[in-house]
């Protein structure tokens, strides 16, 4: 069983407050997911703020625009520092997310933890190795871009 993982740092000029404002909101994901994931929340009643046990539904379209189902459990939030969120149904066997921010003399630096496993055994080390890997750097590189957009006007 091969269990990959992805790491990500980013500087953000801005306080650690507007950071974790914005990223603990759950509106705000679409915001920084690429427009070709039609990434679409489904959840009914999303608070302004996450918390742990938070479920949220959405639906993306990572692949040849095929829908899928992707609900996503918030499992640990420590405010202003970090929360993790874990895909309980959708494309993954495991899918772990760590969203960490740390602040710095310059801002905030927001580092991410991927920890994922991808469905069907060797298929999917295959299919991680010439396109899982990039489709995920590719997400958190749009994400990179869009938040520079956001708070450091780049």
């Amino acid at each position: 069983m091969a269990i990959y993982q992805f790491y990500k740092e980013q500087q953000i000029s801005a306080s650690i407050d507007e950071v974790w404002d914005f990223i603990s909101s759950p509106v705000n994901l679409k915001r920084i997911t690429p427009d070709y994931m039609g990434f679409d929340i489904k959840s009914n009643y999303l608070p302004q703020k996450m918390y742990e046990g938070m479920m949220i539904q959405y639906i993306v379209k990572p692949i040849l625009n095929i829908e899928m189902n992707w609900l996503t459990e918030i499992t640990q939030v420590q405010e202003k520092s970090f929360f993790i969120d874990e895909q309980r149904i959708g494309p993954y066997k495991i899918w772990h997310h760590e969203h960490r921010i740390t602040p710095t003399n310059t801002g905030v630096l927001m580092t991410d933890l991927l920890t994922y496993l991808p469905p069907y055994g060797w298929i999917g080390r295959i299919a991680n190795k010439f396109f899982i890997r990039k489709k995920i750097n590719e997400i958190f590189d749009y994400r990179e871009k869009a938040l520079n957009q956001i708070f450091n006007n780049n």
